[in-house]
């Protein structure tokens, strides 16, 4: 008999395929005296090459997938497991000791680990306390017979099972064979359901136990337009949902044909559909969307990719390559926003109470120049090969702003003396997510040249409610009237001093928010690519006069977010 899930639909689609539990093993275990150390160390040693052979099946794949450079961090991994003063030193324990591998490989893995830790003053030595934390772990799992799942390696269509995907796990993801997930956790702006719709894969986020529900190999359907799951469906249920995910391939093909045609709504009034992206490759899927320029280049994804810094000629030709592939049409690049959830093993941040209200983002470029400043060129060399622009998020101040543009401006003047071409205009703006810069917004436009507003952020801060805590979710509300009137107010100062307004937060491609944000003459609506179309298919039904008087119906007469949702509705009759 099936069994249904109930979650936060994520990206739109319907999928059909095996589970794959994409979820962490117990590797505890119990020390134990042994009697016969030299088999204790043949049964290390077994483990140790079953471990090497999986590291050069993953190296060898993710170099496939995801380039030789990232495959990389693998070779480090096996050269660690190759070391003899590591491995002579569990050995020893065992010996020594005689106590079981497990114990002894954790022993002095630890030992290690703690070593490396405390380089303070050498970041390389550093992250090699982290590669030896993930080879420990393989070989753990090993020596306790069970298995440590490897999304590279997924080879056959699937449906991933996840309590939640992080970043790394979700560039590790073949679209050609994953075919959908679903989440313990997560609301529609946790990354994994941001990246779910950028790598348009159906995706239900937010389904409570679906990693213990649901085993290895159960048949399971997604249903990212409703948010439902069914484990191990019936025949007839099976068959319902191929029909549903037909009906929605006929939509999306209907959607197509408006690739090619410009955003204009029922009244002739134009505006600009972008796409977030991640990463150059991107561009392809922007570009087959229909998208007329990127609003959001997250730059922090080629700092997550990477097993250190990237340099500032990799960045720059990944940069060129965004620019030269939206062949004129504009790229906004948001500088480095890691912080909040987003880490990386190289670069340590301080154990923070409320990282998402600490040191991230322009916070850390201002306070790490050298960062800041390589991300800074790489930009501006970039700029010469097609229309970039530049933006800084989590922007509190005006002081901040400054800071941040003079810095860039002292760059530029060094490139430009050094005989460096770099584009003559080069619009720099930021993030509107802090609710004490769109209070200030007035005095901000003056030195930006465009507003985004990044409504993910916005609401959240706005609200005091973690965007992933389910036991707040509710305070996730995108129509409250308290979080349009700060939109109004970017929007409006922004064209009190010429600027243009965009938006980059999801709430830009949702079909009740559309009405209202064109209504209030939102220049710019930057969304993932999967929406694009769909949302282009509603401007054309929409009026700008009458979404006008929606918009200040809805922040003058509304009283909480369902009345407005009600509103639009009575609208869009």
């Amino acid at each position: 008999m099936s069994k249904m899930l109930k979650g936060i639909a994520a990206s739109d689609g319907i999928a059909i395929a095996k589970a794959y539990m994409l979820v962490q093993p117990d590797l505890s275990f119990s020390q134990v005296s042994i009697e016969d150390p030299e088999s204790e160390i043949k049964r290390l040693d077994t483990a140790v090459a079953a471990a090497s052979e999986d590291l050069k099946l993953i190296k060898q794949k993710a170099a496939e997938n995801l380039g030789a450079e990232e495959a990389e961090v693998f070779e480090a991994h096996l050269t660690i497991l190759s070391d003899p003063e590591l491995m002579g030193n569990i050995g020893d324990k065992i010996k020594n000791d005689k106590v079981n591998a497990e114990a002894a490989l954790k022993d002095v893995t630890d030992m290690f680990i703690s070593m490396f830790e405390g380089m303070t003053d050498n970041a390389y030595m550093q992250e090699r306390a982290g590669d030896i934390r993930d080879v420990t772990k393989r070989v753990m799992s090993h020596l306790l017979g069970v298995s440590i799942p490897n999304p590279a390696l997924i080879d056959q269509e699937v449906v991933v099972i996840a309590h939640d995907l992080t970043p790394s796990d979700t560039a590790q993801l073949n679209r050609k064979f994953v075919k959908g997930f679903i989440t313990d956790v997560g609301g529609r702006t946790s990354h994994s359901a941001i990246m779910s719709r950028t790598l348009e894969i159906p995706a239900v986020v937010g389904a409570g136990n679906p990693t213990t529900a649901i085993t290895e190999g159960d048949m399971v359907i997604v249903d990212g337009i409703n948010g439902d799951g069914i484990i191990n469906p019936t025949a007839e249920e099976i068959s319902t949902y191929e029909a549903k995910a037909k009906a929605f391939s006929d939509q999306k093909a209907e959607w197509e044909e408006l690739k090619d045609a410009k955003t204009v709504t029922a009244d002739g009034v134009h505006f600009d559909l972008a796409a977030n992206i991640g990463t150059p490759k991107d561009v392809a899927g922007a570009l087959d969307n229909g998208a007329e320029a990127v609003g959001l280049f997250r730059s922090e994804f080629l700092y997550m990719d990477a097993s250190e810094l990237p340099s500032e000629d990799d960045q720059f030709e990944a940069y060129k390559a965004a620019v030269e592939g939206m062949n004129g049409k504009q790229v906004v690049v948001r500088t480095m926003d890691i912080g909040g959830d987003k880490e990386l093993p190289y670069l340590p941040l301080p154990e923070e109470m409320n990282p998402f209200l600490g040191y991230r983002a322009i916070r850390i470029s201002l306070d790490r120049q050298d960062i800041f400043r390589t991300q800074l060129r790489a930009l501006l060399r970039a700029s010469h090969y097609g229309q970039l622009a530049i933006m800084f998020p989590m922007i509190a101040t005006v002081d901040e702003f400054k800071a941040a543009k003079a810095i860039y401006v002292e760059e530029r003047t060094k490139l430009i003396d050094a005989g460096v071409p770099v584009a003559e205009k080069l619009e720099v703006g930021m993030m509107m997510e802090i609710p004490a810069a769109v209070m200030n917004g007035d005095h901000l436009a003056k030195y930006a040249d465009f507003f985004s507003i990044g409504t993910n952020d916005l609401i959240q801060y706005s609200m005091a409610a973690d965007r992933g805590n389910e036991q707040v979710s509710y305070l996730y509300q995108p129509y409250n009237p308290s979080i349009l009137r700060l939109i109004k107010m970017v929007i409006d100062t922004a064209h009190k001093e010429g600027k243009w307004a965009g938006m980059c937060g999801e709430m830009a491609g949702d079909q009740i928010a559309v009405p209202i944000l064109a209504g209030m003459g939102l220049d710019e609506f930057s969304m993932s690519a999967s929406s694009i179309l769909k949302t282009r298919s509603l401007m054309k039904k929409l009026d700008t006069t009458k979404m006008k008087e929606l918009a200040d119906k809805a922040v003058t007469d509304c009283e909480t977010n369902e009345e407005v949702i009600a509103l639009v509705e009575s609208y869009m009759k």
